[in-house]
């Protein structure tokens, strides 16, 4: 498996087209400021890979649409956020196969897809900048410890992991990638994940995560047989 540097974990949106390859799945909402494996077998997502990797290496992971088993092989609708990721190791198979790391980079609106040119599909899109709508310091302060504490209290796990996450979490991780990293790590409702994909305003996407953990039971977010695994979850079948 080929190794990532730090340079791979930067992202200069002045060189960016706005033109992305489009990876859809139905069940997997990518988030940015984390990691998800993935395993590539379909031949247009190959392609997809090997153009990615003799490039930018940029995938843009989208969500299919409600309804897209009746034309998965073909073109079936997307939703209009994704999350915009740069493979940062991969592993070729003996079967030509692939298994890759998938680094979250940024929020992106999908405004037009491209007129099929191959196998795989492509779109033109807009970053979308994480913002906060005010200046409100410590009531953002609040947000974070409470938000910090639920998710703590939501990922079941041995002592050692979730004081190894404790730790992470109290080095100051910025309240947007709190939220980015909560929301991809638990199993919140799919559409409640896919307005978190789209919600720019970083202290709405604390309110929306705090609404939804506060009217969860712990014990319900997560079967206790699986590990948090906030940044490394199971393998992605496309």
């Amino acid at each position: 498996m080929l190794p990532w540097n730090a340079e791979d974990l930067t992202f200069d949106p002045t060189q960016f087209t706005g033109k992305v390859r489009l990876f859809p799945l139905p069940d997997l909402v990518m988030f940015p400021h984390v990691m998800q494996p993935l395993h590539i077998f379909e031949p247009r997502y190959r392609d997809l890979l090997n153009e990615a990797l003799d490039s930018d290496g940029l995938i843009a992971m989208s969500v299919l649409a409600p309804g897209w088993e009746q034309d998965y092989e073909g073109s079936p609708k997307i939703l209009p956020h994704a999350c915009l990721g740069r493979v940062v190791t991969h592993e070729r198979t003996e079967d030509g196969q692939y298994n890759i790391l998938l680094l979250g980079l940024r929020r992106i609106q999908i405004d037009s897809e491209l007129p099929p040119q191959e196998s795989f599909r492509q779109a033109n899109v807009t970053l979308l900048d994480d913002y906060y709508e005010t200046e409100n310091t410590p009531e953002r302060l609040s947000l974070q410890t409470a938000l910090t504490q639920q998710f703590e209290e939501a990922l079941p796990g041995d002592q050692s992991t979730n004081l190894n996450l404790s730790e992470l979490l109290s080095t100051d991780v910025p309240l947007g990638v709190l939220t980015d990293l909560v929301s991809f790590a638990l199993p919140l409702e799919f559409d409640l994940k896919c307005k978190l994909l789209g919600e720019s305003d970083i202290d709405r996407r604390a309110m929306m995560l705090l609404d939804a953990l506060d009217s969860t039971p712990p014990s319900a977010n997560q079967p206790e047989s699986q590990s948090p695994g906030f940044y490394l979850p199971p393998f992605s079948l496309n």
